[in-house]
Parts: C-alpha cells; sequence; structure tokens
C-alpha cells in the first residue's frame, strides 16, 4: 500500500513530529523510512524544546539541524502542514494555546490519543475552528510501533494495529491523511472510531486489564497462594507467568473463551469459583474508572499529578517481594512448562470480561472494546510484564498511563482480596447465570475474529532499548 502515500499525503510538504517519549521515535522513523520508499519528498523533522535532553537521541538516529529535520518546537509547529504532537499529555495541557497559535493557517494537527480533548472538554473549550484535527492511535508502546515496522520490512503483516479517527475535516481530505498516517506507520489494520471514544476507552482501559488490574491481581493471588502455603516462586509461578505466559497466549490466538474450555472439569469448577466472585468486585472499580474518566474528574488528575512531579517524582514499583521473587522465576524460566492455573485464569477472565461489559453498557463498538479490553492487553503490553516485570511494563507507557495504573492498581489488590477472595473461602455458591452469560458472550466471536487478524509475528523485545532511554520527554 506505500505506493498509495504520496496521494494519502498531497499537500504535505512537512510533517512536525513534536516531542521524543514513547511513540515519537517510532513514529518519526516509520514515517520517514515508509515516505522514502513510497518516493514521496515530505521532510519529516522533529520538534524539541531547546534544551532539551532528547536532542542527541534524534541525531543519534538521523534527525539533524543541518538538513532541517530537527528544530526548536515552536518553529517546526509553524513550518509544519502536518503538526503530529506527541509530547506529553500534561505538556499538552499546559501549553496547547501556543501550539494553536503557532500552527500555520490550513495545517492539520495530528493526535496519537485523545487526551487533549478531554482536557479542553473539562474546561469547556474547543480546538481552533479552521484547522484540520485527525487522530491515529497505534495499539501499543512506541518501541514495539518501530520494532514490528522493522520486522515487516521481512515478514508481511508485521506492525501494530491502530485506531483512526477525524474530528474536524475542514479541507475535506482529513480522512484520506488520518488512513495515509496510519499505513506510513505499518499499521496492518485500523478500526474507525472518534476521538471523545477513543480517549474515554484509552485512558479507562489503561486503568483497567491492560496495566492497572493485571498489576493488581497478581498482587493479591501472589500472597493468596503463599497463604496457602505455596513457596514465593510457586506463587509468583502460579499467578504473574501463568496470566503473561500462559492465559494471554491463548487468547491472543484463539480467544478468551479458549482459555475455558482448555480445562478439565475438575478446573472449569476452580475457574467458575474463581470468576463468579471476582466479576461484580472488579465490575464496580471498573465502572467508578469509566465514570471518572468520562467526567473528566481523572484527567484533572494527570493534570494535577503533573504539576506536582518534580516535588514527588514517580518512584518504581517493582520493589515489592512479588517482583523481586519475579526475577529469579525469570532467570529459571522454562517457557514450555508454565501452568495454566484455573483460579489465576478465573480472576483475570472475569475482570477482563467485566472492562468489556462496562464499555459496552456505554455504548463503545466491538472494534474499540476489543482492542482495548483485549488484544493491547494480550499483545502489546503482557509481553513486556512477561519479559522484565510490572515496572517494565507500566513505565514503557505514557505518563497518563502509568499516573493511572499506579492509583488503581491497589484498589484491584484490595477489592479482590476483600470481597472475591473472602467469598470463595467463605464458600460462597457459583452464579451459574453468570457462567452462563459468559460461555454464550457476543464477544467471543469478535474476538475470534480478531485472532484471525492478528500480526503475522510477536512483539520482539530482546533488542529494546532501556526504558530511561524510552520515555525520556
Amino acid at each position: 500500500m506505500f505506493p498509495l502515500l504520496p496521494k494519502a499525503f498531497e499537500g504535505i510538504e512537512r510533517i512536525g513530529v513534536i516531542g521524543w517519549g514513547s511513540q515519537a521515535p517510532a513514529q518519526a522513523q516509520n514515517l520517514k523510512d515508509s515516505l522514502k520508499e513510497a518516493g514521496a519528498d515530505i521532510k519529516v523533522t522533529i520538534g524539541l524544546r531547546d534544551g532539551s535532553s532528547s536532542w542527541d537521541q534524534a541525531k543519534e538516529v538521523g534527525f539533524s539541524e543541518d538538513d532541517e529535520t530537527l528544530g526548536e518546537m515552536f518553529d517546526v509547529i509553524g513550518k509544519s502542514d502536518l503538526v503530529i504532537l506527541l509530547i506529553s499529555d500534561a505538556a499538552q495541557a499546559k501549553l496547547y494555546k501556543e501550539i494553536f497559535a503557532a500552527m500555520k493557517k490550513g495545517a492539520t494537527l495530528g493526535l496519537s490519543h485523545g487526551f487533549l480533548l478531554g482536557y479542553l472538554d473539562s474546561i469547556g473549550e474547543k480546538f481552533p475552528e479552521d484547522i484540520d484535527v485527525i487522530a491515529v492511535c497505534p495499539k501499543g508502546m512506541g518501541p514495539s510501533v518501530r520494532r514490528l515496522y522493522e520486522q515487516g520490512k521481512e515478514v508481511n503483516g508485521a506492525g501494530i494495529n491502530a485506531s483512526f479517527g477525524v474530528h474536524q475535516d475542514v479541507s475535506g481530505k482529513a480522512t484520506e491523511l488520518a488512513l495515509g498516517w496510519g499505513v506510513a506507520l505499518g499499521s496492518p489494520f485500523m478500526f474507525e472510531t472518534t476521538l471523545r471514544s477513543e480517549y474515554t476507552s484509552d485512558i479507562y482501559g489503561e486503568r483497567g486489564i491492560l496495566l492497572g488490574a493485571v498489576h493488581g491481581i497478581v498482587e493479591s493471588l501472589y500472597r493468596r497462594y503463599q497463604r496457602q502455603g505455596m513457596s514465593p516462586e510457586q506463587a509468583f509461578l502460579e499467578s504473574s507467568e501463568s496470566i503473561t505466559g500462559n492465559i494471554v497466549k491463548i487468547i491472543s490466538t484463539q480467544g478468551i473463551k479458549a482459555v475455558y474450555d482448555k480445562l478439565n472439569d475438575e478446573d472449569k469448577a476452580i475457574f467458575q469459583t474463581a470468576y463468579s466472585a471476582s466479576y461484580k468486585p472488579a465490575k464496580e472499580i471498573l465502572q467508578e474508572i469509566y465514570d471518572e474518566v468520562s467526567s473528566g474528574n481523572e484527567i484533572r488528575t494527570v493534570i494535577m499529578h503533573g504539576a506536582r512531579i518534580d516535588k514527588y517524582p514517580v518512584g518504581k514499583i517493582d520493589g515489592t517481594d512479588t517482583w523481586k521473587v519475579g526475577e529469579k522465576v525469570r532467570a529459571e524460566r522454562d517457557e514450555d512448562n508454565i501452568p495454566l492455573n484455573p483460579f489465576t485464569a478465573g480472576v483475570y477472565v472475569a475482570t477482563m470480561m467485566a472492562q468489556i461489559d462496562v464499555l459496552l453498557e456505554q455504548g463503545h463498538p466491538y472494534s474499540e472494546v476489543v482492542n482495548e479490553s483485549v488484544i493491547e492487553a494480550v499483545d502489546s503490553l503482557c509481553p513486556y510484564m512477561h519479559y522484565k516485570g510490572i515496572a517494565f511494563m507500566v513505565d514503557n507507557c505514557s505518563f497518563t498511563a502509568k499516573t493511572g495504573s499506579r492509583k488503581w492498581a491497589p484498589r484491584f489488590d484490595y477489592l479482590l482480596d476483600q470481597l472475591a477472595y473472602t467469598a470463595v473461602d467463605n464458600g460462597a455458591p457459583v452464579n451459574q447465570e453468570l457462567i452462563k452469560e459468559f460461555e454464550n458472550h457476543k464477544v467471543h466471536q469478535a474476538v475470534e475474529e480478531c485472532c484471525k487478524l492478528r500480526p503475522s509475528v510477536d512483539i520482539s523485545l530482546f533488542a529494546e532499548t532501556s526504558t530511561k532511554e524510552i520515555v525520556i520527554q
């Protein structure tokens, strides 16, 4: 599809990629390579603030002041026909007026997350009416966007799928440009959404099963299994390893229900017990998260956190016994013998299904629901936790994501321990109606169809840079 890119980018002479966080290095390099391959004479320029510590990193991968592919951010914004704004969410909220003022007439604003719209909604403001506003949102971390693109040069179909949306179309060409942008990033398939729907589901999802919930699940199960007599190593194996090394791999290739179908009758009974006890406590938290996001409260929380970040830096989250033991387990890991613990599966799947149901009840389309609750979890994020633990997964994400993950993970940990596991230990009967709803849920067909469309290769993590290098703004 690269030969069609010149037409999609018709009228674009310069693309300004603003920032150097998780997404910017990948998107800038992918765009540069794709446009060159397509024979399009379009300059991709990195825009950074004066004195940015990322300046040298941009130069290391081929961007330079000498050929005008690297410059001060507002200067680059003013010269660009397509401004892809990839600075941190907190910085967007702080600088949006200056950014809008710097954009030239007829330019297009490109976003990879709807946070800025959410912020503008929360303060009663809007984008300038004379510009196109589009979004292409890769469903994975920036390093994966680049790594899978590179793999795609050798393996057809490699890449991170993305959502796209057109918020304002003044020129009449916004949809074509958004699709071209997604193709140039290497997305093997894209689904249409709106910017408002995207930010709601995305911010919600990363606080749920994508990041926060899976963290809380592992912490709570790790302690529970030790209370039942397991060694720390076995407890980690039956909780975290069972999720990242077995459960999510089955979901990725065969669907959610396949996890349940693989169990024997005895293990299915254990799964049902865990699922029945966990679904409602998980859904209670997930509904609260959705309400906080859709009301603008969660966005305000991120802004306030960003304002005090110099005084209270974000600390690492892998210092507990859980993740220290995890380092030992990973060092001795036998990938072929990771267990499928039915209780762990019941808790994890119940939380995933609760998240799906909240999104469906709020009117989100199946394409978005499956991406934000399933595909991004099993194909884009859990591989990071499997490779190097919780901090490597969470801290490779945006400031908004890791802020939310840290905030909500303890809630999942607490409520599952206090409500779900207590119910199991007190002999609460299985809610058979809930199990039937799970078995017959319409989402299973949607997930199974998506399994057929998954990229032809898995994310490779062994060549990734360090967390510190990835997340520098």
